[in-house]
């Protein structure tokens, strides 16, 4: 695709992280009411993930109401704060001593600016005898610092999963992607392979189209008059997410938790997401395709010309314009065998400096238990709760009824990042904006040595490492 000359280059794809809302006119935080007489009072901060946008807080409040009235002894109250400010309001709250006592819901990127806040709810957990047996066990171990403190629990959970187009396989008269994971590929002459990454290149390619009808492994192939590629990760192509999806959960900070490092699973994957957009037989549109109207302006996979996506299932979010032949696939592997997902998440959290924590987590119980389908129907999310998964399904069945294989989503639980790719490490946000500059690199530009770009990642990520020192 030709760019005008002089034209800056385009923005990295992008997108809110899960959970979080568009900026909002800032309000100042209402003051919380007195507590009833007799009742302790735990109050919720909402805002620092997805939950302060008016159309969403009548359904909270319900849930609120029926707290209250569920027992005598707590009396919960919630404060919503446009996510623009959430951050520093919260901040605020904690550094003067009056910090709420349950934050969120919100994800690993909104929470790793208050990391080392919350508490550790392994002993309330044991004192309560709470059944965790309610929760698939990797979405527990998720919630686990390195120090073993078990800092939150499962709650509103996003697998990733293959989006794919039906009438495009079709009309390339390639089989499906496999429906269930250890399944493995038909291949047009009826031959099984493996469904790992090597078997979705080659099929990204030969649903890759150019505006004569030629896919991109054909000798007459116009890689200048693309009109379908065969593949994008969508919204989710920081460094860090490419890295985990095709080399696995991993770190750019070593185990002694001072020295920078680039996985070398990481550079493998990074350079195959650039070759496939710049390499002979691209399959992958770069940035300024892919922020170009004709294919979506940034949702590629939306604009109905794109044939496989990888991404989060909060992707359902934004899927109107892809039309009504989308389903879904399981994640292919490596070159081992082994699947390497990504589970965005969203939970609430308890501060550390609350006054009543068996209180707070008596209201945590509630929020991921009896309250958690009404406000995961305003929040988007899927249950973590094995035993509410029928009752989510039921509604996206009612949403998307051409869809055949939600279970690709339920079985993406089984394969979370740990650690996630937005794991916290020292000066966060700073990592992750450093990282996200290659991010920009990779899909404006050609002509990259990755090697190099590596090496200077690691240099600046270790200078970013030593401040926090």
């Amino acid at each position: 695709m030709a760019v005008a000359c002089g034209a800056p280059p385009a923005p990295a794809p992008s997108a809110p992280a899960a959970g979080e809302q568009p900026a909002q006119a800032e309000q100042p935080a209402a003051a919380a009411p007195a507590a009833s007489a007799g009742r302790v009072q735990i109050r919720w901060f909402v805002g620092l993930g997805t939950g302060s946008s008016e159309d969403q807080i009548p359904a909270q409040e319900a849930v609120i109401k029926r707290f209250n009235e569920s027992q005598d002894r707590i009396e919960l109250v919630a404060e919503f704060v446009p996510n623009a400010s959430a951050r520093d309001v919260l901040a605020t709250q904690i550094a003067s001593g009056s910090g709420p006592d349950i934050v969120g819901p919100v994800g690993w990127g909104g929470s790793n600016a208050f990391y080392g806040q919350y508490l550790d709810l392994t002993p309330l957990i044991e004192a309560d005898g709470y059944d965790l047996t309610q929760f698939n066990p990797a979405l527990v171990n998720m919630y686990q610092t390195e120090e073993g403190a078990q800092a939150g629990l499962p709650f509103a959970v996003f697998p990733a999963a293959v989006f794919y187009q039906t009438e495009m396989f079709d009309e390339a008269g390639l089989n499906y992607p496999p429906q269930k994971y250890g399944d493995k590929y038909i291949m047009p002459d009826g031959s099984e392979v493996d469904w790992n990454w090597d078997t979705l290149t080659e099929l990204a390619k030969i649903l890759t189209v150019d505006a004569n009808g030629a896919d991109a492994t054909m000798p007459e192939f116009d890689a200048t008059k693309i009109v379908q590629y065969g593949f994008i990760f969508q919204w989710q192509t920081h460094p860090n997410y490419i890295g985990t999806y095709l080399g696995g959960a991993n770190s750019l900070l070593a185990p002694d938790g001072r020295t920078a490092q680039i996985p070398e699973g990481w550079l493998n994957g990074w350079k195959w997401w650039h070759s496939g957009m710049w390499g002979d037989q691209p399959f992958i549109p770069t940035g300024p395709v892919t922020q170009s109207p004709e294919f979506g302006s940034g949702n590629a996979f939306s604009s109905g010309k794109i044939a496989m996506a990888v991404v989060p299932s909060w992707y359902t979010c934004c899927i109107a314009d892809a039309g009504q032949s989308w389903d879904l696939a399981v994640m292919p592997t490596d070159a081992s065998g082994k699947v390497n997902s990504r589970i965005d998440a969203d939970t609430f959290r308890i501060l550390k400096d609350t006054k009543h924590p068996e209180e707070a987590f008596e209201v945590l119980k509630f929020l991921i238990g009896e309250g958690s389908l009404d406000l995961l129907a305003v929040y988007g999310g899927m249950p973590a709760r094995t035993d509410d998964f029928d009752e989510w399904l039921a509604t996206k069945q009612q949403q998307f009824p051409w869809v055949t294989n939600w279970d690709a989503i339920s079985a993406g639980l089984s394969y979370p990042d740990v650690p996630s790719a937005e794991a916290y490490v020292p000066n966060w946000s700073q990592v992750w904006d450093r990282v996200s500059a290659l991010d920009s690199l990779m899909v404006n530009e050609k002509n990259l040595d990755l090697d190099a770009e590596a090496a200077k990642l690691q240099a600046d990520l270790q200078a970013i490492f030593d401040a926090a020192q």
